[in-house]
């Protein structure tokens, strides 16, 4: 039996060094005999230090971390050459607890003999609902008729009349996993959906009744827009002022993929013009968002914190997959989903995993 060392960074707890989000689903990591985990403590919020939250979305990993570990867990901070400035010694496997992995260096990764994996399905429903969510709650008014309810103004019940979705055009941004499952998820309201998405399979597009089309036309024609690109350097601020402009005055706009697919300045001026009817929005170029940010002024957007996808039932969930995952690296096997599939022929990178073979035959429960 060898011991695999797995770190996993601390912004999974709270500051009692407790788990933050109820079961992390990580019973498979905690009770194999040959997994020896720990949380990197620098990563993890503390008792009376507001800052932390400030920096939550900034936080990086340093080379002392990764000293002395096989493998490591991440979910938010962030993964740049320098983590690797000392090499990568003993380094073998890193887990994205998620799906994006923007804010991993890639390259860095696989020049270093280190394979990453992320999780990439996990959030699928959860991401596709939540946007269902932004859209009903825009379109039905949600907040505003929640708003004069309590002010016990019904005169102004006009001022909040709503809108049917129901038979208007759906423009997808992205028909990827998130994507696709939105397009379900909205089928029993016979919206006409249109996508944008340069590498999806027309086949696949068309068994789902949707049309593929360019970006152009999606923002001209959409009654609703929901952002599920993926983001990579190509990608910063896919979405312009121009496209911005080219929406309905009666549209809206939802994003729950990333923050800087889109020009967030030319979001926040065609909402405080009215140009378009609202949005909503779960992600931000810049998280947390400030506390003086224009949006959170704005009536005519709903913000949640780059967590409305992330219940409780999927941390437990997410938690299962990333253990079975790591579970594979510490008996030596490659792990499912991964992402620099070139690190697979570095000679270096397969002696790193072939050194957990011996687990194999290990009894873990």
């Amino acid at each position: 039996m060898r011991t695999f060392r797995l770190a996993i960074t601390g912004d999974f707890l709270n500051d009692q060094g407790k788990s933050a989000y109820g079961d992390l689903g990580f019973g498979e990591i905690e009770s194999c005999p040959y997994i020896d985990h720990h949380y990197i403590m620098d990563h993890a919020p503390r008792a009376n230090e507001p800052t932390y939250w400030d920096n939550l979305y900034s936080m990086e990993l340093k080379p002392e971390h990764i000293r002395n570990i096989d493998a490591l867990v991440v979910l938010r901070p962030y993964i740049r050459a320098t983590v690797f400035a000392e090499g990568a010694g003993d380094l073998t496997i890193i887990g994205r607890s998620g799906a994006g992995y923007d804010k991993i260096d890639v390259q860095a990764c696989t020049d270093n003999d280190v394979l990453l994996f992320n999780l990439p399905n996990v959030l699928n429903h959860s991401t596709a609902s939540t946007a269902l969510m932004f859209i009903l709650a825009l379109a039905k008014k949600l907040l505003p008729s929640d708003r004069i309810t309590r002010q016990a103004r019904w005169d102004l019940q006009p001022e909040v009349l709503g809108m049917e979705i129901e038979c208007k055009t759906l423009g997808v941004i992205g028909l990827g996993a998130s994507g696709r499952e939105l397009v379900r998820l909205i089928a029993p309201f016979n919206m006409r959906v249109i996508a944008y998405s340069p590498h999806a399979d027309p086949a696949q597009a068309a068994a789902l009744g949707v049309e593929l089309t360019s970006l152009e036309a999606v923002m001209r024609e959409s009654d609703v827009i929901s952002v599920h690109s993926n983001l990579t350097p190509d990608k910063y601020h896919m979405i312009t002022a121009d496209h911005l402009a080219m929406m309905k005055p009666s549209a809206y706009f939802v994003n729950v993929a990333r923050g800087a697919l889109v020009d967030q300045a030319a979001l926040v001026k065609v909402l405080q013009e009215r140009r378009i009817a609202g949005a909503g929005l779960d992600v931000f170029e810049v998280e947390p968002l400030p506390a003086g940010d224009p949006l959170i002024a704005l009536d005519n957007v709903i913000l949640t914190p780059h967590f409305a996808p992330a219940t409780s039932d999927i941390w437990t969930a997410g938690g299962k997959v990333m253990s079975k995952r790591i579970l594979q690296a510490a008996r030596g096997e490659v792990p499912d989903n991964v992402i620099n599939k070139a690190v697979l022929d570095r000679p270096r990178f397969q002696d790193k995993l072939a050194r957990f073979v011996q687990n194999q035959g290990v009894i873990t429960s």
